[in-house]
């Protein structure tokens, strides 16, 4: 194949005792970031959802007065509420050349228990969508929630992780965003981060 293997520019975003980790699928083109960071797409929902959630206000997270996210604002929440970032895919191929999951190969996943083994007080996973959930299903043998939904993985003998699938937060999922965010606040009071 000609079309350019991809990889994963970021590290992955673990905050000290982080609970929780949300990934999605791979990041768009760096042409389409707003930010070099986790969903920099500023049309991506994510950031608006977590405003919502936590600071009352879905423009929270922006710079004041302007339409480009604020980074330290949202390395400080995601620190302070010990939520960790990083996507499912760590290398792929862009097989039309956009941010579609449909037309995304995955060359290599994410070595999803590499990273939990970082993170000792998580014990979630949740996914942004059906392609993420897909990835973190097949990396733990288990079976794909429901959208809206978890499951209770038994990776290691008394050690369940619950596995969220939650709406994406892609413009393009056909959701209100006061909808998809009520998803989002359910899973944080579950698992005690609200």
């Amino acid at each position: 194949m000609d079309i350019e293997i991809e990889s994963h520019p970021w590290a992955p975003f673990i905050p000290t005792g982080a609970k929780i980790l949300i990934m999605g699928t791979f990041p768009p083109q760096a042409k389409r970031w707003n930010m070099d960071f986790y969903y920099p797409n500023r049309t991506n929902d994510f950031w608006k959802i977590m405003g919502l959630i936590f600071l009352g206000d879905k423009d929270a997270l922006l710079i004041p007065g302007e339409k480009d996210y604020d980074l330290e604002a949202i390395i400080d929440l995601m620190t302070e509420k010990k939520i960790a970032l990083n996507d499912t895919v760590r290398k792929a191929r862009r097989l039309k050349g956009n941010a579609s999951d449909k037309f995304l190969e995955i060359v290599e996943p994410v070595p999803l228990f590499d990273l939990l083994n970082k993170m000792p007080d998580c014990h979630a996973v949740a996914t942004t969508g059906e392609k993420a959930a897909s990835v973190i299903a097949d990396l733990t043998s288990t079976p794909l929630p429901k959208m809206g939904e978890k499951i209770v993985a038994e990776i290691e003998p008394n050690n369940p992780l619950l596995i969220f699938r939650m709406p994406s937060t892609s413009r393009a999922y056909p959701m209100k965003l006061e909808f998809k965010a009520e998803f989002y606040r359910k899973m944080f009071e579950e698992i005690g981060i609200l």
